[in-house]
């Protein structure tokens, strides 16, 4: 909080990506802390433990500062999944990282959506989009499309 204070920024919202308790466990903590709302799809919101601030649905689009950030529903590792579009970047949580894909074992998790789902809705953003994953390094969509082995 210290580099958000001191950079002269207020955290508007709390985006999450999906109801997974490792991307959900401080939310409650965080929304005290700097008293923000909490936005999860109504699919993942039991996953909070907490009832949200807001919902996100598929093509929400969300003012932040200058910018607008659209949610892109894309179910898979979870029914309620989504990725943040944003300027130059794509946020995707689990659903896409470098060389991989979120884990689709999980209760309610679908092999085909999120690969129909990075293929129909995060693919046609630009191949120089860069990526940003809830875990590892960041890539981009093109080195996704041509590297990572779950779209070849």
């Amino acid at each position: 909080m210290k580099e958000v204070s001191n950079a002269g920024l207020r955290i508007k919202y709390i985006l999450i990506t999906h109801g997974h308790p490792d991307h959900t466990g401080a939310a409650e903590e965080l929304k005290g802390i700097i008293k923000a709302p909490v936005w999860i799809h109504r699919l993942d919101s039991p996953g909070l433990g907490f009832p949200p601030d807001g919902t996100l649905f598929d093509g929400q689009e969300i003012e932040v500062g200058t910018y607008r950030i659209k949610v892109i529903h894309t179910p898979g590792h979870s029914p309620g999944g989504v990725c943040f579009y944003a300027p130059g970047a794509v946020f995707t949580g689990d659903t896409l990282f470098s060389g991989s894909i979120g884990r689709t074992d999980f209760p309610g998790g679908d092999h085909e959506k999120l690969i129909k789902g990075v293929i129909e809705k995060i693919f046609p953003l630009g191949d120089d989009l860069r990526v940003y994953p809830g875990h590892g390094p960041a890539s981009t969509i093109g080195q996704e499309r041509q590297r990572n082995p779950f779209f070849r």
